[in-house]
């Protein structure tokens, strides 16, 4: 199937490329990007321009910041194009929702991509807790914004999340893996007083059967980075470590990785199902506890950030 990538940037060419390249469902027939191309692949500056050019490109992924994704998408669907989208899916849940009602309106597919989800041990931490009692629950998310982010200000302006870029792929794992919903109860945000987002949270969670969660995260971090989720129930402890693909129990390595090779040949994979099947995957439970601690929390002003 031939797919256009939107916005030719460090993850588009990092992961996106690599996954679309090295898979069998796929062709790389059009990229779109005012500042980046693809060697070998027909480059547009206008997504407008390569829908009415290309009609034999029938899906779209987005790998554009999360403030201006919504008219992308939606001029995608409406020109009856396949739409897939880079974490987070959206900059509210709002535009989600809009998203997903005219994808089921059109009969197209919407896929919702959480990246953090198809780490290698994440399938096997979601079978092992299944039918375990949770006690308690620690996310601690740390790692270095100028390493990651380099020269991306729209981080820190509104809809750019800030710590919960990254924060949002541990969420998105926790949904995943627990067998029982969680919502947010309160939240610290430490706010650097020259920016609109947090860099760095503490967050505290509600769980139905009294289990303590509660979540981290932090962009200060150098040196080693810590992508770390710590589950202790009434069989043992379980420890996801380097943002999922390493699974312990009682400090021991546990399960088995999941099928492919890398989150993002995962992705593709499911998005090729879906496009066949004619299914919608919208799941926005990571999104909305991101948006309900940005509600709730209490905002902290800390030292100005500076590239």
């Amino acid at each position: 199937m031939k797919l256009a990538l939107v916005g030719i940037g460090k993850i588009a060419v990092d992961q996106h490329v690599p996954a679309i390249s090295s898979s069998p469902d796929w062709e790389l027939a059009a990229t779109v990007s005012r500042h980046g191309g693809v060697d070998g692949v027909e480059g547009f500056t206008d997504l407008k321009t390569m829908l009415d050019e290309r009609p034999d490109i029938r899906v779209v992924s987005l790998c554009l910041p999360p403030v201006p994704r919504f008219d992308y998408a939606m001029t995608a669907l409406g020109a009856g194009r396949h739409v897939m989208l880079e974490k987070p899916p959206g900059a509210t849940l709002a535009e989600c929702h809009a998203l997903e009602a005219e994808a089921r309106a059109s009969g197209l597919t919407i896929y919702a991509t959480w990246h953090s989800r198809h780490a290698d041990m994440v399938a096997a931490a979601k079978a092992w807790l299944s039918d375990k009692q949770l006690k308690s629950l620690q996310v601690t998310w740390k790692e270095d914004v100028r390493r990651w982010h380099p020269g991306q200000a729209w981080i820190w302006e509104p809809g750019g999340l800030g710590v919960f870029d990254p924060g949002i792929n541990a969420l998105s794992i926790v949904t995943e893996i627990l067998p029982d919903p969680i919502h947010v109860t309160e939240a610290d945000l430490e706010i650097p007083s020259n920016c609109q987002t947090p860099i760095a949270a503490r967050v505290t969670f509600h769980h139905p059967s009294g289990a303590r969660i509660s979540a981290v995260f932090d962009w200060r971090q150098e040196g080693h980075q810590t992508w770390d989720i710590i589950a202790e129930t009434d069989a043992g402890t379980l420890k996801l470590s380097e943002g999922g693909a390493r699974m312990e129990v009682d400090g021991t390595a546990s399960g088995e990785a999941a099928p492919l090779s890398g989150e993002y040949p995962r992705l593709y994979d499911r998005l090729a199902a879906l496009v066949k099947q004619g299914d919608i995957e919208m799941d926005l439970r990571p999104m909305t506890l991101v948006t309900d601690a940005l509600a709730l929390g209490r905002r902290i002003s800390t030292d100005p950030f500076h590239e």
